[in-house]
């Protein structure tokens, strides 16, 4: 099982990963992060989409308690923003965040790995 060094390297394996991270929710710090392309401000964007999936989590009203948050999409001109929160009960204040090329990167493969690598994730 991954820690998060590892679990940051396998999501940089990821077909166009420009750039990932394991944060905190109540924070919004990063434990972790790793980039290929510094035209971007990773931190500045995991805080400011950490208010966005806390927005998300408060507005689950009680008929959709049985349901959780899979991942968040956030679609920009060249890149995709995938948030993915972790589930596990003992780590559930995490989440991973993957930014992928929009042009080189496949979104339903990169979803599909980010799942695998956030159950196995070790804190």
């Amino acid at each position: 099982m991954p820690n998060i060094e590892i679990g940051l390297r396998e999501m940089m394996r990821i077909e166009g990963a420009m750039g990932a991270a394991v944060v905190d929710h109540d924070s919004g710090l990063p434990l972790g992060t790793l980039t290929s392309n510094d035209s971007f401000d990773l931190t500045a964007a995991l805080a400011a989409n950490t208010e966005v999936i806390r927005a998300k989590a408060g507005a689950l009203d009680e008929s959709e308690a049985a349901h959780r948050i899979e991942d968040m999409l956030i679609t920009l001109s060249g890149q995709y923003h995938v948030i993915r929160p972790v589930t596990a009960p003992t780590k559930r204040d995490l989440f991973l965040y993957l930014v992928l090329e929009r042009s080189g990167g496949d979104l339903a493969s990169a979803r599909e790995r980010l799942g695998e690598i956030e159950r196995t994730l070790e804190v």
